[in-house]
């Protein structure tokens, strides 16, 4: 079982689906947890953690906010004094065919799911590089691999976001630092279980393993590159996509 016993560990984007999974999966191990999402979003994770004998608090983070994101990494470091795990999971998406998407639309995408993942880093890696370890996840997406139609934006930043890690990864190996992406597939959140069964069935057959992934599947590859096992891995993209994508 993987331990990560007293590692503070940063969760974005922490109050629902994949990256309530996250921040519940990584408190399982031990892990003492900053759950950031708008406004109090993130209270009921920490109340779940909490229940289960874990640590957490909730931080009311905008990612596109520099001042927010200083303020959640000091928050973790007056709390934990350290900062060992950054997970960048927020994200949006604003799909539109590219002919009538607006400007407003590709600027909101690439500013939270790719720009706000590259100050969340520099946020972190201070600590970091003083403690000479830490892991970093950036959440990606197998649409960054295939692309998809009506998805220019959201492709746009979970591609970047893969060249950016791997950058990112060169340049702190040499201190003890990870940096990984873990790129989903078609997984069950609240926008596929709002479709009806025949679109279900047709997602699932495009899949070979045959059904949706969970988000405690992908929590679970997280939860490995957050942890000592994971120590020889780094610039690498884990697909959790059912063999949807090779």
């Amino acid at each position: 079982m993987v331990d990560l016993d007293g590692r503070a560990a940063i969760v974005t984007g922490a109050s629902r689906g994949i990256g309530r999974a996250i921040a519940l999966r990584l408190a399982s191990a031990g892990a003492l947890v900053v759950a950031g999402a708008r406004r109090d979003h993130a209270e009921p994770v920490v109340r779940e953690i909490e229940a289960a004998g874990g640590t957490a608090i909730a931080v009311a983070l905008d990612v596109t906010e520099t001042a927010s994101i200083a303020g959640m990494a000091q928050t973790a470091l007056d709390r934990f004094g350290r900062i060992d795990v950054l997970v960048n999971n927020a994200g949006i998406v604003r799909d539109q065919l590219l002919l009538r998407m607006k400007p407003e639309e590709w600027d909101a995408v690439i500013s939270t799911n790719l720009t706000a993942a590259f100050a969340c880093c520099r946020a972190a890696l201070r600590p970091m590089l003083k403690q000479r370890s830490g892991r970093i996840v950036n959440i990606g997406s197998i649409v960054g691999r295939t692309g998809n139609p009506g998805q220019a934006n959201y492709a746009a930043s979970k591609a970047g976001l893969e060249g950016f890690t791997r950058s990112l990864a060169l340049e702190v190996a040499s201190r003890g630092i990870t940096a990984n992406v873990v790129a989903p597939g078609m997984i069950e959140t609240d926008m596929t279980a709002a479709l009806d069964e025949r679109a279900q069935e047709a997602l699932g057959g495009r899949i070979p393993m045959g059904r949706l992934g969970t988000a405690d599947e992908v929590a679970a590859a997280v939860c490995f590159l957050a942890s000592d096992d994971a120590s020889y891995i780094t610039g690498q993209v884990v697909g959790v996509n059912g063999g949807m994508y090779l």
